[in-house]
């Protein structure tokens, strides 16, 4: 048995009770505010099974999957909407909440706990053919080797942090939609709760803004190295909300400013201290542009703010939005600090909580509820300490994001095979990056003086000067990020640590479950991957 990832708060295996077995006369049932999630969830399950899964109201039979809202429900006495409990059994499955996300994030645990052939997408496949992928083998329910069986487990879980995310660049290599959402749905199996896209930098501008249109058909032509460009049109953008809402995933958009702005200064000159415009980028250097300060470009700049900041704002429902701040190298302090206090005030009068890199803290009028996105070493390089209890003494909370256990875009140790034969990854934060590196870190021991409830949570960014495809991006995000699903989500570890041990057992299962959904890993060194789908957890 190799359970759940992340670990939940509390999970019994019921070592004498007969497991559950999903079957044709299953249905889910999901009245009211549930309806969406159970036929959400019966999407999935018909795929891989074949079977009807009617998803219906009323009482609950054999072998049914109930999915229950209730308002006075709360797990692991944490009140968080995402908690939940999952009971399994031969009688059937009962997920309850007192929220539709926690349902959500319940029928998560329960896809880990059947076969991992349930994620596949080859309609009605069976286990066991002499092929590697199985085949029709005429069992009127296509079952095989047990069939589709989840063990009997009592869970009780709630998240230790609201904000568990992962950071997509689609700048330095664009990533169509549909990959985008393919990176959702990897995600949400792991209770990810936050995509941030990083949308705009020097090598191009990603999403659409009808008051500045070249700044898409101008900017948005490069990439790194000649690559392909492209951005979102904001149907495009709205898709993609839209699908991670359906997920319970929130979209955090970035525009990165005052720095990383090459792209925007060779749409439109007037944004350019000197009123010439930037030529395009295909490079990886960072810290050479910079929106001006001076005072014959401030109705220039303070226009592009006000346009750009609400455009995207009117796109996103989520509560954030993500201003970058991050390497403005060839910004003056003084000038810095203007900037950023102009682009933070015109973030929050759109109804948004701003989120910086930790860089931010260094303008001292920043507003109170702003979140600092702290990039440096679990050893804090320079003043990013500082800075960062400098967001927080304003008022502020912060995500931790550090560069050498966190960021994905780091090679990993050892030297397996990449998808695609080139060279993957960077070294720049004390890299590579080893699974054991993801895992081992507390965010509330990285900046002195930040308790545990100045941190919003945590998150993993990916940069992708290397990453030119989406599996690219998967093989450098997995299996790394489920550590990080891990410290976001699991109760906080005792004395001696986590659980390295039990986390790599539970991982080893996990591959499988990629395997089936096509997701492209890293099957590092120390893992006993797994990789009979049809293999019960």
């Amino acid at each position: 048995m190799t359970g759940i990832v992340p670990a939940p708060a509390a999970l019994t295996f019921l070592e004498h009770v007969a497991p559950y077995r999903l079957a044709p006369p299953t249905r889910i049932v999901a009245p009211g505010e549930a309806h969406p999630i159970g036929l959400l969830l019966a999407t999935e399950l018909r795929v891989a099974t074949g079977f009807d899964i009617p998803v219906v109201h009323g009482d609950a039979g054999a072998a049914d999957i109930s999915l229950v809202l209730n308002d006075g429900f709360y797990a692991v006495e944490q009140t968080s909407v995402e908690s939940y409990t999952l009971e399994v059994s031969h009688a059937g499955v009962i997920i309850e909440a007192r929220a539709t996300a926690g349902l959500y994030r319940g029928t998560r645990s329960l896809r880990q706990l059947l076969p991992a052939r349930i994620g596949d997408d080859d309609h009605g496949r069976a286990f066991g053919d002499d092929d590697d992928h199985g085949g029709a083998s005429g069992d009127d329910d296509g079952l095989a080797f047990g069939g589709w069986v989840a063990p009997a487990v009592s869970v009780s879980d709630a998240p230790r942090f609201d904000y568990r995310g992962a950071m997509l660049d689609v700048v330095r290599h664009f990533f169509p939609v549909e990959d985008v959402l393919r990176f959702i749905d990897a995600l949400a199996l792991l209770k990810i709760n936050v995509l941030h896209l990083h949308l705009t930098d020097d090598q191009g501008w990603r999403i659409q803004i009808d008051s500045w249109p070249e700044l898409t058909g101008i900017g948005a032509s490069t990439a790194v190295g000649g690559a392909r460009g492209g951005f979102y049109s904001k149907s495009d953008y709205r898709r993609i909300v839209d699908y991670a809402a359906e997920r319970f995933l929130t979209i955090v958009p970035e525009i990165d400013l005052p720095g990383h702005t090459n792209a925007a200064l060779s749409a439109y000159a007037e944004l350019n201290h000197d009123g010439v415009a930037r030529s395009p980028y295909e490079g990886v250097e960072v810290g050479f542009s910079s929106l001006s300060a001076a005072p014959e470009r401030a109705e220039a700049t303070d226009q592009f703010l006000e346009d750009v900041l609400r455009e995207v704002a009117e796109l996103t429902p989520g509560p954030w939005l993500h201003i970058g701040g991050d390497e403005s190298l060839s910004t003056s302090k003084a000038d810095y600090r203007a900037l950023v206090e102009r682009i933070t005030t015109t973030a929050a009068s759109m109804g948004k909580t701003v989120i910086g890199w930790h860089e931010i803290g260094a303008s001292p009028s920043l507003p109170a509820d702003t979140i600092a996105q702290y990039w440096s070493y679990l050893e804090p390089q320079g003043d990013a300490a500082s800075l960062t209890r400098s967001v927080v003494e304003q008022g502020g909370q912060v995500i931790m994001s550090p560069a050498d256990v966190a960021y994905l875009d780091i090679q990993h140790v050892g030297s397996q095979p990449t998808p695609h034969g080139y060279p993957l990854g960077l070294d720049w934060a004390n890299g590579p990056t080893s699974l054991d590196d993801a895992l081992a870190w507390e965010p509330t021991e990285i900046v002195p003086g930040i308790a545990e409830a100045q941190i919003l949570g945590v998150e993993a960014p990916l940069w992708t000067e290397t990453a030119c495809t989406i599996s690219d991006v998967e093989f450098l995000a997995f299996p790394r990020i489920a550590a990080i699903a891990e410290i976001g989500w699991s109760p906080l570890p005792g004395a001696e640590g986590r659980d390295r041990d039990g986390f790599v057992a539970r991982l080893s299962g996990l591959g499988a479950h990629w395997d089936a959904a096509g997701t492209v890993y890293c099957a590092v060194d120390g893992v006993p991957w797994h990789t009979d789908l049809a293999a019960t957890t």
